[in-house]
């Protein structure tokens, strides 16, 4: 069998699996996530803290569709305590606001999952200033805005906590038109890995993930399919990741099994590079 031969082989690995069932991995944890309203990972995420025994809050800018997602939430998890804050992270005011209403309506703050970002597709050549800033300003200085508000609560609380960022392998990679969008994300691996290092003094670990495609309905809205697919076949198992499979790594991250685990980016790919 030729090398081609092989490599034009189906993965056993290409159908995507059934969904992980909960594990208790944070039960009594109590958990906030931005970004949380859609189909994405960031509702993906919440509704995995809910399955794995958290109490959660969720934040977006867009009120409407945030007070739909915590219905869906709610709805499926009623013996647990969804709760929705809206938030801009352009505005530090309103990310301060955030992690204090979060912590008085759940009592604590165990977990933040940063995951509030902001892509598009320009060349360099023909990229505006406004649109530079925008990417950088939410995806970057959106994840420092609330790691910095995390760790002043986390410094004047005894429990620790942890903190887990989404960036992506584009941090990594280099892909046309994305170049805002790969700096502000590589921009957020270096911030976890710095703030890691200081975070450690109040007992908080910080890490990443890194994802490199995963399938939701808002994704196709910003990208073609014939992108979308380029990217997929690139992959081993020859297909992006289900938003499933990224939240359950975001929550091993959160959970104890990764106590000795901080200032890292974990790749969720086939391929780091």
């Amino acid at each position: 069998m030729t090398e081609s031969t092989i490599s034009q082989q189906r993965s056993p690995l290409a159908d995507p699996p059934e969904e992980t069932p909960g594990h208790g991995l944070l039960l009594g944890r109590k958990v906030v996530v931005t970004a949380a309203a859609g189909t994405g990972i960031g509702f993906a995420t919440a509704r995995r803290a809910l399955l794995e025994g958290a109490d959660v809050v969720i934040s977006d800018w867009h009120e409407r569709r945030l007070g739909e997602a915590r219905e869906t939430l709610a709805s499926e998890f009623a013996d647990q305590t969804v709760g929705q804050i809206v938030c801009n992270v352009q505005e530090s005011a309103q990310v301060d606001a955030l992690i204090d209403s979060a912590a008085s309506e759940l009592g604590r703050i165990d977990v933040l999952v940063n995951n509030a970002g902001l892509g598009g597709e320009t060349p360099v050549a023909d990229m505006t200033d406004d649109e530079w800033d925008r990417v950088v300003d939410i995806t970057l200085n959106g994840t420092f805005r609330a790691t910095r508000a995390a760790l002043r609560y986390f410094r004047g609380v005894e429990h620790g906590g942890v903190i887990v960022n989404n960036a992506s392998v584009l941090g990594w990679r280099a892909q046309r038109g994305q170049a805002h969008y790969a700096a502000a994300k590589a921009g957020v691996m270096a911030l976890t890995r710095c703030s890691a290092v200081e975070a450690a003094d109040f007992g908080v670990r910080i890490n990443a993930i890194a994802p490199s495609i995963a399938k939701h309905p808002f994704l196709a809205k910003v990208t073609s399919d014939e992108l979308l697919d380029e990217l997929a076949s690139r992959e081993a198992y020859g297909r992006a990741a289900e938003v499933w499979e990224v939240a359950a790594t975001i929550a091993m991250l959160a959970s104890d099994y990764t106590t000795y685990l901080t200032g890292e980016v974990v790749s969720i790919s086939s391929q780091r590079a």
